[in-house]
C-alpha cells in the first residue's frame, strides 16, 4: 500500500452500513460467474482500472496512459469515451470516493490491498458519479475484480460496493462531510481536494478562511468539470480559418486559439502536420505577452529556457520567425527536448533550435539574449482538470522543494537578458511560493530588474490582475476556462 493510496481525510465518522460484511469479504448477494471472454463493459472498466493502478503504484500519468491503452483494446467511440469518463470521474472524485469507502469498510482504508482499493474507487464513481444503473456498475466492476484480483477480493469488492450503493452522493455527504464549523475541511471533502490544496487555492485568491469562502468553492468545482480541448494555430504556419473548417470554434481571448468541442485532436490534419498543437489559452497568452512587451534595440535572439514538452516553444518560434529574430529552445532532459524539437519544426524561418542544457547552469554567455521565457517546474495546481491525479501527488514539501530550482531558474534568466530586454517567468500554479514568492525572493537581492504590469499586456482577458498592487497576472478555471497560469513581465534594467 501507498501513501497515495491513503486518504488525506480521515474524518474518523461512521454512518449507517460501515464496517459489517464489507470488512470481512463476505457478499451481499451470489457473485456471477465469469464469463469465458470479457464483454465490452467489462473491457471498458479494465483499461480504466489498469490507468488508475498504474497512476497510483508507478506515477504513471493518464492523460499519456489511457490513449494507449484504448488504441491497444481497440476502443473507440462510445466505449473510449466511457473508459475516459471513468478514468478521469475517478481520479478528480478520488478523495470523495475515500471517505465514503472508509465509511463502508470495517478496517482502515490504507490497509486494503493496493491493487483492490482502485476498484473500489472505480466502483463508487459509477454508483456516485455517473448514470450506470448500480446493479450494472457492481457487477461489471466485480467481473474486472475476478480476472484482475482474484474470486476472494471480488467478493469483497462486491460487498463493499453494495454499501456505497445504498445511498446517492448528497447522502453520503451529509455522513462523511465535516460541518459548517469546518469550511476547508467540507470543501476538501465535497470537491475532493487535500486540504493543504484547500488552503493554498484560498489564499492565492484572498478568500477570507473564516468567511464562506464561496470564490474557493466555485474553483474547487471548475477542477472537477472536463475541460474543452484547446488548439494552438501555430503562427504563420496555421490560422483560425484552418481550425474552424475543422470543427473548432474560436476561441474568447487568444488570437491563435480555438476550442474542439468534440472528437480526438490527432485525427485532425493540421494536428497530424503539426501546424496546430494541444495547448490551453493561458499558456498562449502568457507567451504572446513576453512578445508584445517593448524592447529597445535589439530584438533578435529570444530563450525559451525550460522548454519542454515545446509548446510555448512552438508559439515563440513562430512569433520569432515572423519578426526575423531565432528562439532557443533549452530542456534539460534529453526525451523531452526531442518533443521541443519536433514542436518547432518547420516554424517561421526556421527560427527555433533547441539545445540539451539545464538552464540553472547556462552554457550561454550573460546578456545574450532580449526576450526570456522560464515557464519554471511546479507543483501544477493550475492544471488539475487536466491532470486530476497532480492534487494527489503534491505536498507541501513537494512546493518547498521545488522553490531552490525556481529561483535559480529567474536568477540565470535575468543574468541572461540583456540591459532592456525582458523575462517573463510563468508557473501552471496559482501557489503563493511559487508565484509571488519567487519573483519577490529573487528581486530582493537585485536592483538591476523592475517588474512590468503584465495585465498591461494582455488587455483582451479581464480580471487577470494579481498581487498586492496587481503588477501580476493570475488565470483561474473558474473566470476565465483556463489553466490556473501565473505570469510575471521584469525588465532588466540598463
Amino acid at each position: 500500500m501507498t501513501d497515495r493510496s491513503r486518504s488525506p481525510y480521515r474524518s474518523g465518522r461512521r454512518g449507517p452500513g460501515a464496517g459489517g460484511s464489507g470488512g470481512k469479504g463476505k457478499g451481499q448477494g451470489t457473485p456471477q460467474k465469469a464469463a469465458p471472454s470479457a464483454s465490452p463493459g467489462t473491457t471498458v472498466r479494465r483499461v480504466a482500472y489498469d490507468v488508475l493502478r498504474a497512476v497510483q503504484e508507478r506515477d504513471a500519468y493518464a492523460n499519456l496512459l489511457l490513449p494507449a491503452k484504448l488504441r491497444d483494446r481497440g476502443l473507440t467511440g462510445r466505449d473510449a469515451a466511457l473508459a475516459t469518463e471513468l478514468t478521469y470521474g475517478t481520479l478528480r472524485r478520488q478523495g470523495t470516493y475515500d471517505a465514503v469507502l472508509d465509511a463502508c469498510i470495517d478496517r482502515s482504508l490504507s490497509s486494503v490491498d493496493a491493487e483492490v482499493l482502485p476498484l473500489l474507487r472505480l466502483g463508487a464513481h459509477q454508483l456516485l458519479g455517473t448514470g450506470i444503473p448500480p446493479h450494472a456498475a457492481v457487477s461489471a466492476t466485480v467481473n474486472v475484480a475476478r480476472r484482475s484480483v482474484g474470486q476472494h477480493r471480488a467478493r469483497f469488492a462486491n460487498a463493499v460496493l453494495r454499501k456505497v450503493g445504498a445511498r446517492d452522493l448528497d447522502a453520503w455527504l451529509e455522513i462523511v462531510a465535516p460541518g459548517a464549523d469546518d469550511p476547508v475541511g467540507r470543501l476538501a471533502i465535497v470537491h475532493s481536494h487535500p486540504r493543504w490544496v484547500v488552503e493554498a487555492l484560498a489564499r492565492a485568491l484572498g478568500d477570507d478562511p473564516a468567511g464562506d469562502l464561496a470564490e474557493t468553492e466555485r474553483l474547487l468545482a471548475a477542477h472537477n468539470e472536463r475541460p474543452e480541448v484547446t488548439l494552438l494555430a501555430k503562427p504563420g504556419r496555421a490560422s483560425i480559418a484552418d481550425l474552424v473548417n475543422a470543427g473548432a470554434r474560436e476561441a474568447r481571448y487568444s488570437p491563435y486559439a480555438a476550442y474542439l468541442p468534440e472528437g480526438d485532436p490527432a485525427q485532425l490534419t493540421e494536428v497530424r502536420q503539426r501546424r496546430v498543437a494541444v495547448q490551453d489559452e493561458a499558456s498562449q497568452l502568457v507567451a504572446l505577452a513576453l512578445a508584445r512587451v517593448q524592447v529597445d534595440g535589439s530584438d533578435t535572439r529570444w530563450l525559451d529556457a525550460c522548454a519542454g514538452p515545446g509548446g510555448k516553444a512552438a508559439m515563440l518560434a513562430g512569433l520569432a520567425g515572423q519578426r526575423e529574430a531565432r528562439l532557443l529552445a533549452a530542456e534539460v532532459q534529453p526525451a523531452r527536448a526531442g518533443l521541443v524539437a519536433q514542436a518547432v519544426h518547420r516554424s517561421v524561418r526556421d527560427a527555433g533550435r533547441v539545445v540539451v542544457a539545464d538552464s540553472t547552469r547556462p552554457a550561454w554567455k550573460d546578456e545574450s539574449f532580449d526576450r526570456v521565457l522560464v515557464d519554471a517546474p511546479c507543483t501544477g495546481l493550475g492544471a488539475l482538470r487536466r491532470r486530476p491525479e497532480a492534487r494527489w501527488r503534491r505536498t507541501p514539501e513537494t512546493a518547498e522543494e521545488l522553490r531552490p530550482t525556481q529561483e535559480a531558474l529567474l536568477q540565470r534568466a535575468l543574468d541572461a537578458t540583456r540591459p532592456g530586454g525582458v523575462v517573463a517567468y510563468v508557473t501552471c500554479s496559482p501557489h503563493l511560493p511559487e508565484t509571488e514568492g519567487v519573483v519577490e525572493a529573487v528581486l530582493a537581492d537585485r536592483s538591476d530588474a523592475e517588474v512590468l504590469r503584465a495585465a498591461d499586456y494582455l488587455q483582451e482577458v479581464p480580471d487577470t490582475a494579481a498581487g498586492g498592487d496587481g503588477r501580476y497576472v493570475q488565470f483561474w478555471p473558474h473566470r476565465h476556462g483556463t489553466d490556473a497560469m501565473f505570469l510575471a513581465l521584469l525588465r532588466k534594467r540598463a
